[in-house]
């Protein structure tokens, strides 16, 4: 390789200038750029020089014939979800999941399908599905992951004890090489010059050097070229992780799709017993064979009884045939199973899938709340061998102090895991290189490989010679080198690769706590720790989404790694980074990070949603305070943060102000200075407060109930000033059951929408205030009716006065209505309503507070149906400021505006947030309500329902 690498240094100008003159897509070498794309799902950090964007094959040419002739390694990038570090690189990163994305041809009748690399594997099935077929191999990130990552690592997934493996699906590949020139590989074609020559020389090491089990995915499959083997050259490119050139098209095989599914849970005394079990169960021909051990899963709820658990799909074309297969499958496993269950139901299927799929998260933090990192996450043995190898695998871990959750797919002898490696320290890295030469050997003493689905990239390909012997992947090498003679193509992965201890992300970050405001309880206060438990699974880069999940909102509405919480999880990472060699340098003024950040929505969704509990709108907020510490702020943060105080000083004032903010010019003016979208309406303020009108319901200060008959409700900002009316419902509601209502004080604030702008020091005075004034009414249980209010008294309270216990007490104190009426009105019966529903649960709500009793009190009322999840796109401050409309609106036709449209006439509009009910009056022109109302007007006796309606509240 020449020189030209300079992979930490500046940029080569010449090859910038010959890319923009020769590439249609995207060329971008700043550090934005860069910087999203320094990691992947592993361990390992490398920093590109910069990243191109390919909007066609030919801009895959131009790219590498470029990047050959300034010597400038490249390499291709699906959904960056890899495992072993080989999806990172020093050279140019080829993005193929921005434009690449056409399925070129779907034939049902050949059940072959034509894809561009860039192709969401979801996108694919959903494309597939109406014809009744699907794409066999299915990774757990499915939703992310494109095809041609599924090539490159040969991926495999859950049903490929039915389907086979990546390679085992691929018909045909169009491939671009290091320089530009393309290769078309099928079955009998002859792949690069010199290939046929280099298996024919060695055919009795490629008949006898490979081990035979179903997830054998480490190093070259040569096998695939062996004369009776076809020869196949596209299986043999299948996992060669982006070391010989890149995939522009494929042509892959469908399979059929059973037209009816069930699950078959069963239950286990412990690991081993599920692991020995599994190989028993393949001859009842099951669509996948899964197994999961305890202490992995957080809430056993819906597992049968046992310690460990098989998780047995099986098809059928009706509904009772699937269930009468898994019903076999249960009665011959019963001799081993303490416990079984079979469910057909598809949500309660989805439900323990969620379980497993999210195990690749969640196993990243123990029960204690200590990181687990991959690193030797997909070790495969034969089916036979896999219960003694999990014995002495356990063993192992005992012997060198370490702790992991195995997890994985038991029919094909693969095991994941993630491991309590220290990354951080010198002891801590010798000893993960100690851990990793004494398992590769266990591996290969038990006939395993080193990789069974995620491939070897640099955390095992140092070790290969342990598995295939150094004759053999000297034989890799000159695979290699037909393919690459140049060595441009993601050098260092597989052959010639660089030590499994080097290049780690963690050397950068700072070695001791940085200064910050919250107490970041879950990673022992240290801001670092909280951005290292990103991991990089990209679950927040799913684009379609269902039921109730929020995140990512920003990503779905622009499609940018930039605004996903991977991508600004990995710009913190290099802003800790700094000087240390992270590719942003200026700390918290950074204006990568600030850009990034403008386009989080702080709905919290990543707090629930995200398998590792990454919470950027609390790294946000953080990140404001620090970028404008001692600095002017945008006019927004003055306006919108500063809320509750305005809305104080304007309500004697309310009647002329409304009037003043139907002037259009006037709502204009005031609109541009105070930072607000120019689309946007100014809320209406109420004419009298909702305290106001409390106090002057029962006579100021006079309470004739006390003890357990009184309810204490909070006067939150919005319903106080805005929307009295639902505290007033609220009130009918609570009434109802027995219960006198009393504020929970005056000019109280949760200090919401200063955290949500940043201005923490504020916020805790506000806080800090707010707790003086509670004084005797702390640990009195709180009714809090604005779900955003509610969320920021449960966490972000007792986040930032980490050591006022009145915080923690206060924060405990919260419940929603309907918490609060199952809670301490179990027997009170609601009215019942009988009518549908539609709308939005709250994305605080799902993420901070949770909605089951929600759910349980609308299906006591006879609201039936469900709420959309996502987020409104309002989000307090966010979509009124300026700048922020498109995204906004974008959010709420993701699934909340598309819900309300569909809804049959009648259907009642939930939406109990304040931002909710705005976004869906100023875009959507409907009324909807906060479930208080619905329940108010239920209890009026002889009132007919009300049908929702058009409305142009909340906006002058």
């Amino acid at each position: 390789m020449a020189s030209g690498n300079a992979p930490n240094g500046g940029t080569p100008d010449a090859l910038v200038r010959e890319l923009r003159a020769s590439v249609r897509g995207e060329v971008a070498f700043d550090a934005t750029a860069r910087a999203l794309t320094t990691m992947d799902a592993s361990n390992y950090r490398r920093v590109p020089l910069g990243v191109v964007t390919p909007r066609d094959a030919d801009d895959v040419a131009a790219t590498l014939a470029a990047c050959r002739a300034h010597g400038v390694p490249v390499v291709p990038r699906g959904g960056g979800t890899s495992i072993a570090g080989q999806a990172t690189g020093t050279g140019v990163v080829l993005d193929l999941t921005r434009h690449l994305r056409s399925i070129v041809e779907l034939d049902p009748a050949s059940r072959t399908a034509v894809v561009q690399p860039g192709v969401v594997l979801d996108d694919l099935r959903a494309a597939a599905a109406p014809h009744g077929l699907t794409f066999g191999p299915d990774p757990s990130t499915h939703s992310r992951c494109t095809i041609g990552g599924m090539i490159g690592n040969n991926s495999c997934g859950s049903h490929s004890v039915a389907w086979g493996t990546t390679a085992d699906n691929v018909h045909a590949l169009t491939v671009a090489r290091y320089g530009g020139d393309t290769l078309r590989l099928e079955r009998g074609t002859e792949g690069p010059a010199g290939l046929r020559e280099l298996v024919a020389g060695h055919l009795a090491l490629l008949r006898t050097g490979f081990p035979g089990l179903p997830r054998r995915i480490s190093g070259y499959a040569l096998d695939a070229l062996l004369p009776e083997n076809g020869p196949d050259p596209a299986r043999a490119f299948c996992g060669s992780e982006g070391t010989l050139g890149v995939v522009t098209e494929a042509t892959l095989r469908l399979v059929e799709a059973p037209a009816a599914r069930a699950l078959a849970v069963l239950g286990y005394a412990d690991e081993s017993a599920a692991a020995e079990a599994a190989p028993g169960l393949l001859p009842f021909h099951p669509l996948t064979v899964e197994g999961m051990a305890a202490d992995l899963v957080r809430e056993p709820a819906g597992l049968p009884r046992g310690a460990a658990w098989i998780f047995a799909e099986t098809g059928g074309a009706t509904p009772a045939e699937a269930r009468a297969h898994a019903e076999r499958l249960v009665r011959a496993a019963s001799a081993d199973a303490v416990d079984a269950a079979v469910v057909t139901d598809p949500a309660g299927q989805r439900a323990l899938w969620r379980i497993r799929e999210d195990a690749a998260g969640t196993a990243t933090r123990m029960p204690d709340s200590s990181e687990a990192w991959p690193g030797w996450e997909d070790c495969a043995v034969p089916p036979a061998r896999l219960g003694p190898y999990l014995r002495d695998f356990r063993a192992l871990l005992t012997e060198h102090g370490l702790r992991g959750t195995p997890y994985g797919h038991f029919g094909d002898g693969c095991i994941h895991v993630r491991i309590d490696f220290d990354l951080l320290t010198g002891p801590g890295v010798a000893r993960f290189r100690r851990f990793s030469e004494d398992l590769a050997s266990l591996v290969v003493a038990h006939g395993g490989s080193l990789s069974g689905e995620h491939g070897d990239g640099q955390a095992r390909a140092e070790l290969l010679p342990r598995m295939y012997g150094d004759e053999l992947v000297a034989l890799f090498g000159r695979f290699k080198d037909l393919w690459d003679p140049d060595g441009g193509m993601n050098p260092g992965i597989l052959t010639r690769p660089a030590r499994l201890d080097e290049n780690l992300r963690f050397e950068v970050l700072p070695k001791k706590p940085v200064d910050v405001e919250f107490g970041y309880p879950h990673d022992g206060g240290d801001f670092s720790a909280a951005v290292r438990r990103c991991v990089g699974v990209a679950k927040c880069r799913t684009e379609q989404t269902s039921g109730p999940s929020v995140m990512c909102p920003s990503f779905r509405a622009t499609g940018e790694e930039a605004h996903s919480t991977r991508g600004r999880a990995r710009l913190l990472h290099e802003m800790l980074a700094g000087e240390a060699g992270g590719v942003i340098t200026d700390g918290w003024r950074s204006t990568e990070v600030r850009d990034a950040l403008d386009l989080c929505l702080s709905c919290k969704g990543c707090r629930s949603d995200c398998p590792v509990g990454v919470d950027m709108a609390t790294y946000k907020a953080e990140f404001l305070h620090h970028h404008y510490r001692g600095r002017l702020r945008p006019a927004a943060h003055y306006a919108m943060g500063w809320l509750p105080r305005w809305l104080r000083l304007a309500s004697p004032f309310a009647g002329a102000l409304n009037a003043l903010a139907r002037v259009r010019p006037l709502a204009a003016l005031a609109g541009r200075v105070s930072g607000i979208a120019p689309e946007r309406g100014i809320p209406v303020l109420a004419r009298e407060r909702f305290t106001r009108w409390l106090n002057r319901r029962w006579g100021k200060g006079t309470f004739i109930l006390s003890g357990d008959r009184t309810a204490t409700l909070w006067p939150d900002t919005f319903t106080e000033h805005l929307s009295p009316e639902v505290g007033r419902a609220a009130v009918r509601v609570l009434e109802a059951t027995g219960r006198q209502v009393l504020p929970a004080g005056r000019g109280l604030c949760c200090g919401l929408t200063y955290v949500s702008t940043g201005q923490l020091t504020r916020a805790r005075t506000v806080m800090r205030r707010t707790l003086e004034r509670l004084g005797g009414m702390l640990g009195t249980p709180v009714i809090v009716l604005e779900p955003s209010c509610a969320a920021t008294l449960r966490t972000d309270l007792p986040e930032l006065l980490p050591d006022d216990p009145r915080a923690a007490e206060l924060a405990a104190s919260v419940r929603t209505l309907a918490e609060y009426l199952e809670e301490y009105a179990p027997d009170w019966e609601p009215p019942r309503l009988d009518r549908q529903v539609t709308g939005q649960t709250h994305c605080h709500q799902h993420a901070v507070l949770g909605d089951a009793a929600d759910r349980r009190l609308r299906e006591r009322a006879g609201l039936s149906g469900e709420l959309t999840g996502g987020c409104c796109g309002l989000a307090g401050n966010f979509g009124f400021e300026r700048g922020h409309w498109e995204v906004s609106v974008a959010c709420a036709e993701d699934q909340l505006l598309p819900a309300v449209r569909q809804a049959p006439p009648g259907t009642e509009i939930l939406a109990d947030g304040f931002s909710c009910r705005t976004q869906l009056a100023q875009l959507g022109g409907v009324r909807a309500r906060h479930l208080a109302e619905v329940l108010a007007e239920g209890l009026d006796a002889g009132a007919p329902p009300q049908a929702p309606r058009s409305s142009g509240a909340g906006a002058a």
